[in-house]
């Protein structure tokens, strides 16, 4: 069990100590404290900070701590904890100066490039399925796809990249073993299956409002790149937007309609400088780098596609460009545009004059 909690006595107590401090962190928060600078304070300064009629007491059961339980809480919860003293502790953490002492994960945390997908919890029937599409087109290139776990674009974007059958972590404002919110504890399963369930919060923690923005910028370090699908004016998606750029990341944006409130943060974020993202080619390119996403191998961007989505290609390879000639029925016509239309997202296939489409990839 200690194996899988390697984490030293100062780390485990800070930990434990903004948990415990939880409450009077939301006040401080109210009262106008930034968050980074708060929780990059030392031990004694983010009491006085937050808490200063605390301060006796809160040394007291600092002292009286039981370090072991806690280390036996971590693997009682089956998770992974490690402080960020190890040599594994995820690296891209350490770029913030406020970054959580301890980490701890629910499954295993995959290598290589990621990229986070995050966005509204209210988003359009066509913020959903970008968000799978880029989740699915990044994870089958072998892209680790980051995201929160939210209601709406967040757990599209998971949903996507597990079709896919690639990698992806899930980062939680409360402890790790525990499914937030309570409706998706059947993705919470599956993350913890094939990717990770990854939060700085002591197991079984349940998180306060200012532990979401704080969650955030765990997903902005995690990932080399940032996009936000779709977003209001004031959102919780473009505090990670705000928060990548601060790292020196990355930071890419869905373009959307000027008349829907969903894409008013998104088109800001566009409007100052972010990339646009349309398809899972233009995602590829910035998580890897400009020309990445249109040399990936053809299997590696196919993989775990709906077979329905594969006859689809497999008829436009044979030289059935359009409807008429993919369809033999009304409903059938309707079920070949969604489903060219998302192989559109996902980069796969063009349109082309006269109502003719045709593969990306041969």
């Amino acid at each position: 069990m200690t194996l899988r909690v390697r984490a030293c006595d100062a780390c485990l107590r800070r930990t434990w100590l903004v948990a415990r401090l939880a409450g009077w962190i939301e006040l401080a928060r109210h009262e106008g404290k930034r968050l980074p600078e708060v929780l990059a304070l030392p031990d004694e300064d983010l009491l006085s900070a937050v808490a200063p009629s605390e301060v006796g007491r809160m040394r007291r059961q600092l002292e009286q701590l039981d370090l072991d339980d806690l280390r036996e809480a971590y693997g009682r919860a089956g998770l992974v904890a490690i402080c960020r003293h190890e040599d594994d502790y995820p690296e891209s953490l350490r770029d913030d100066r406020a970054a959580p002492p301890v980490t701890s994960w629910a499954g295993a945390l995959p290598d290589g490039p990621a990229i986070a997908v995050v966005g509204t919890r209210q988003p359009s029937p066509e913020g959903l399925e970008v968000a799978r599409a880029l989740g699915r087109g990044l994870a089958a290139a072998g892209v680790t796809v980051v995201s929160g776990m939210a209601l709406g674009i967040d757990s599209a974007a998971h949903d996507g990249a597990l079709q896919a059958g690639g990698p992806t972590v899930a980062v939680l404002a409360g402890g790790a073993d525990i499914a937030y919110p309570r409706s998706k504890r059947a993705l919470h399963g599956r993350i913890r299956e094939h990717g990770a369930v990854l939060s700085e919060a002591p197991p079984a923690f349940v998180p306060r409002r200012w532990c979401f923005p704080a969650r955030n910028r765990i997903i902005a370090a995690l990932a080399s790149a940032t996009i936000v699908v779709q977003a209001a004016a004031r959102s919780g998606s473009l505090i990670t937007a705000e928060l990548a750029m601060d790292l020196g990341r990355d930071v890419g944006a869905v373009p959307g309609s000027p008349l829907d409130w969903r894409s008013a943060g998104t088109n800001a974020l566009l409007r100052d400088g972010a990339t646009v993202v349309r398809d899972a080619i233009d995602a590829l390119d910035l998580a890897l780098g400009v020309g990445h996403g249109l040399g990936t191998d053809a299997e590696a961007r196919t993989a775990g596609l709906d077979p329905v989505l594969r006859t689809l290609l497999r008829k436009l390879g044979e030289g059935r460009t359009t409807i008429d000639a993919i369809a033999l029925s009304p409903a059938e016509a309707d079920a070949a545009l969604l489903g060219l239309t998302e192989l559109e997202i996902l980069g796969l296939v063009t349109r082309g004059p006269g109502g003719t489409y045709r593969r990306v990839l041969a």
